[in-house]
């Protein structure tokens, strides 16, 4: 939210009844188009909850058991993609925008730390992999830095989004609309002239406040992205109708704020499903196996007898286990008390539930060897990292996908950098890793990211020079196993004589061949000829 938002406007009516009607009509239309993947969210969402609830899990009937194979498997692609949390470097894309694009990426991580993208990419993370696909807010907040305002990347729920959904882009889609909650007194104290008592029944005293984003083609070809701000049939705000945004638009970068991060796309448009959707159905049928063996089990596990009437025996007496003495009438023999013989379970019912756990460990990505487990003496960390690597395909897949999503959301950090950062901040950033220069300060402002005019084209118009950056990104892996084993590597290469200054040259050629954290400062050292 920016400040203008709360001022006084004047307006020239671009967006009016007949408009904000055509919004709502738009909204309503994408509201049903996306209706059903909103119905498997919620009901994988209360499914998910219910399993995890001990109490929803009990039955008084008899056993029914809730076991954690897919949960297992969720919690280790989350921890998979934790262990790969993405950091962006900045490149730029002609050599006069060296200094500014290093100055980029030194900024870009504390922004991502300030914003607590962290916990955002976590929380994200949780929700991709269950329900296939999560969403990503990048937004200028002008309330941050005591009012200064500052750049904020927040976690979205994908339900309270809507748009196009046959589109594959979203910012492909004639409208984004993004509903949230608020009282009334809430509404009225933030734009004085809402006038409405409007009321949503399903939430008692809380309004609907829905948050428009839309885009104009300009005469000259530009597109603006405007905003708009509305509860119930009232206009609240609209950056069309205000002269400060009208010729400009909300944001100058011209995008959606809004970045979608899908797991297992569908066959057309822009959602998707996840490993609720892929793996609940065989974690049923695991859990419906449990119970028959788990019954057959207590009832094999139960000593049980025919008995006659005229058995003359007490009952109590004969079921109390701490009784050492049982007195009876007359004799005892297998005519008149027989145990009853229940028996074996067929071993083909084991087998069975064994394969459906092994079907559901498939479908899912979620090896053994994945987790660490290992067979046939497997011991060293490098070949414990090499087998899970190769058992990993799945999760990397999953890692690349919203790698790509954070290409997309670095992309709106530098162009909010780009608009908003004019005052000079500071930055306090990693040094040169001593103990004496832990950190470094760095002051920065956006005057070289700026479009600057470089000349006159032959029709007399004036050339524009808008500096552009490439990103790349990279995992901050935090396997202690895969750093182990690249240590390890490392001691491998200089046990071969590898930085022996002597065997610079072979050395040479053999490192512009590999691939490893650190080979640039390896491949600098060769060159340099100085021994590790």
């Amino acid at each position: 939210m920016r400040k203008t938002e709360t001022e006084g406007y004047e307006n020239t009516c671009a967006i009016g009844k007949v408009e904000l009607r055509e919004a709502l009509e738009l909204l309503q239309s994408y509201k049903e188009a996306k209706r059903r993947t909103d119905e498997r969210i919620w009901d994988e969402m209360q499914w998910w909850q219910k399993r995890h609830d001990i109490k929803a899990a009990a039955s008084v009937s008899g056993v029914r058991p809730v076991s954690a194979w897919l949960f297992n498997s969720v919690c280790n692609k989350h921890a998979d993609m934790c262990d790969n949390i993405p950091v962006a470097k900045a490149l730029p894309r002609e050599m006069g925008d060296e200094m500014a694009a290093d100055m980029l990426s030194k900024i870009l991580p504390v922004i991502c730390e300030r914003c607590g993208f962290e916990k955002t990419y976590s929380d994200n993370a949780w929700y991709k992999l269950r329900h296939g696909m999560s969403a990503w807010g990048v937004f200028w907040n002008s309330r941050l830095e005591n009012g200064l305002g500052d750049i904020d990347i927040c976690r979205m729920d994908v339900m309270d989004i809507f748009w196009d959904v046959s589109v594959a882009d979203i910012q492909d889609s004639r409208g984004l609309f993004i509903i949230s909650a608020d009282t009334a007194e809430g509404v009225r104290s933030a734009y004085p002239h809402f006038k409405g008592e409007y009321r949503d029944g399903e939430r008692g005293d809380r309004v609907e406040v829905i948050d428009w984003y839309y885009k104009r083609r300009m005469p000259d070809g530009r597109s603006l992205l405007h905003y708009a701000k509305i509860c119930g049939d009232e206009l609240l705000y609209s950056s069309e109708n205000d002269p400060m945004f009208a010729d400009r638009g909300w944001y100058e970068h011209g995008m959606y704020p809004v970045v979608l991060d899908v797991l297992f796309p569908d066959v057309s448009g822009s959602t998707g499903y996840g490993f609720l959707a892929v793996g609940r159905n065989p974690q049923g049928y695991i859990d419906e196996l449990d119970g028959n063996i788990l019954e057959y089990a207590n009832t094999v596990s139960r000593a049980r007898y025919w008995a006659k009437r005229s058995l003359g025996i007490n009952e109590r007496d004969f079921l109390n286990p701490d009784k050492r003495i049982i007195e009876v009438e007359g004799d005892i023999d297998d005519e008149k008390l027989r145990q009853i013989k229940v028996e074996p379970i067929d071993s083909t019912l084991t087998s069975i539930r064994t394969m459906k756990i092994d079907e559901l460990k498939e479908t899912t990505g979620n090896r053994d060897v994945s987790q660490g487990s290992t067979s046939g003496g497997v011991t060293a960390a490098s070949a414990i990292v090499a087998l899970q690597e190769s058992g990993n395909k799945g999760s990397r897949d999953v890692i690349m996908g919203t790698y790509r999503a954070y290409v997309s959301v670095i992309t709106l950090v530098i162009e909010l950098i780009r608009e908003f950062y004019d005052g000079e901040r500071c930055f306090r950033i990693c040094g040169d890793g001593s103990k004496a220069n832990p950190y470094q300060y760095l002051n920065y402002t956006n005057r070289d990211l700026k479009t600057v005019t470089v000349g006159v084209g032959a029709d007399g118009e004036a050339l524009y020079y808008r500096p552009v950056f490439d990103i790349e990104v990279k995992a901050e892996r935090r396997d202690p196993l895969t750093q182990s084993a690249r240590n390890q590597l490392i001691l491998q290469l200089y046990e071969a004589g590898m930085f022996d200054p002597e065997n610079s040259a072979a050395a040479s050629v053999a490192l512009e061949c590999m691939d490893f954290d650190g080979i640039d400062a390896a491949r600098a050292m060769v060159r340099t000829g100085v021994q590790v």
